[in-house]
């Protein structure tokens, strides 16, 4: 196995060679890392070994505190706020289970967004094709775990940030269920559905990082055979406006997924994504707490216009109608969970479309919020209702496609479980 400081040193010499034109990264952290990396080779020779997580290399997004420098969250605004103390408990997690954490990733400001773009640290190109978006609002995270930069990419994910920058870039990326994972010391966008999430090559990496990061014991995941499983298709409004490519792509996963002995059917949610389109229609759960989190500085020009005419614009809402909306939402939470008791896991595409071309985005808001609107429409479900979700890459594709399997909240192990039985069908 080769060591930890080699793997290290490979990859900081590339993002030197690159440095003028860095996107996926917004800061390094080569001395600590490298100090990181010579422990965890210490301990690999006198056979010791802090766990799976032991020497990988790690990323985490810039909405994590680490001690001594102000947490910006992709903005320019923020790099005017305190220094943070101490670390984000989660990156302490890291710290002891022997991460080598490399860099801070790059992200949509505020994590406003799932396509990815960033005006004032620049987009970093899919890493599949540059002139195509990453997703967002987790996007340094995805392309540095595809293009081999971390082992583990370090999320946040309110409505699909973790998961759809693993699809648009093909690897696995993990929602788990909110407030699993220690929000303290990461900057939020929503109170009620934010959750911090893993980005890795494989679930393996992912179960391995969300464990840690809960502060669970590191354990294998359990062996749960396809043979049988009960896998609901929820049809309907989430598979509308779907793409070609991504669509072959899943009919092909749900025949592998039949083929080694899941029983696959139609599952119906029609009714509550219903429910909650209606309650949610005046406007998102996550704009109308950002517009309190954000109140002291949205006016700020400097602040990326997509995302402050939004956020500005929900500071209208009256305290009631959120009140209404936070108590219809726990109903819901309620009867999806009932729901979805006699299923092992929902199938849907990722996201309805594969990374568009980013030019004409950047070109264009109109065509800019109706796609980020369709990139959210089928993951931002399971954070409305309080669920767990995967992403997996489909392989044999000209463009990266995801599948997302969706369960209830609290079964995150046992997502995972299923997500490695999975992977290893798709192979």
């Amino acid at each position: 196995m080769r060591n930890v400081r080699d793997r290290l040193e490979e990859i900081l010499e590339r993002l030197d060679r690159r440095a003028d034109e860095e996107r996926v990264y917004l800061r390094l952290y080569a001395d600590a890392a490298r100090a990181a990396a010579d422990a965890a080779d210490a301990r690999r020779r006198c056979g010791i070994s802090l766990g799976p997580l032991d020497g990988a290399l790690v990323s985490i997004k810039d909405l994590l505190n680490v001690a001594g420098e102000p947490t910006t969250a992709g903005s320019v605004v923020l790099s005017r706020r305190p220094a943070a103390t101490e670390d984000a408990v989660v990156v302490r997690r890291l710290r002891c289970a022997g991460a080598v954490i490399l860099g801070k990733t790059n992200m949509v400001e505020f994590a406003f967004s799932g396509i990815g773009l960033n005006p004032h640290f620049g987009t970093p190109g899919n890493a599949t094709d540059p002139d195509r978006v990453p997703g967002g609002s987790s996007s340094g995270a995805g392309v540095a775990v595809a293009e081999g930069t971390s082992d583990i990419s370090i999320g946040s994910d309110t409505g699909g940030s973790v998961r759809i920058p693993a699809a648009f870039n093909g690897v696995v990326g993990f929602k788990p269920t909110a407030r699993r994972i220690p929000l303290e010391g990461a900057f939020p966008l929503s109170y009620s559905l934010d959750s911090l999430g893993p980005l890795a090559r494989d679930v393996a990496g992912c179960a391995a990082a969300d464990a840690v990061m809960a502060g669970d014991e590191v354990s294998p995941l359990s062996d749960i055979p396809l043979s049988g499983a009960r896998v609901g298709i929820p049809r309907g409004r989430l598979f509308a406006e779907t793409e070609a490519l991504v669509g072959d792509a899943f009919e092909n996963s749900l025949r592998t997924l039949s083929a080694s002995g899941a029983h696959v059917a139609e599952c119906d949610i029609e009714d509550l994504l219903e429910e909650m389109r209606e309650a949610t229609s005046l406007a998102s759960i996550a704009s109308v707490e950002a517009a309190e989190i954000h109140a002291d500085w949205i006016d700020d020009e400097a602040i990326d216009p997509r995302v402050r005419k939004w956020v500005a614009l929900r500071r209208s809402v009256p305290a009631h109608s959120y009140i209404r909306m936070m108590r219809k939402r726990a109903e819901l939470v309620e009867k999806m969970d009932k729901r979805l008791a006699s299923w092992d896991v929902l199938a849907l595409p990722t996201t309805a479309v594969t990374a568009p071309l980013m030019a004409p985005l950047v070109a264009d808001e109109k065509l800019y919020n109706k796609t980020d609107t369709l990139v959210l429409r089928n993951t931002t479900p399971a954070n409305q209702f309080d669920l767990t979700a995967i992403s997996l890459p489909l392989p044999g594709r000209p463009r990266p496609v995801g599948l997302m399997l969706v369960a209830r909240r609290g079964g995150d192990r046992r997502l995972l479980s299923i997500a490695s039985r999975v992977e290893n069908a798709l192979l």
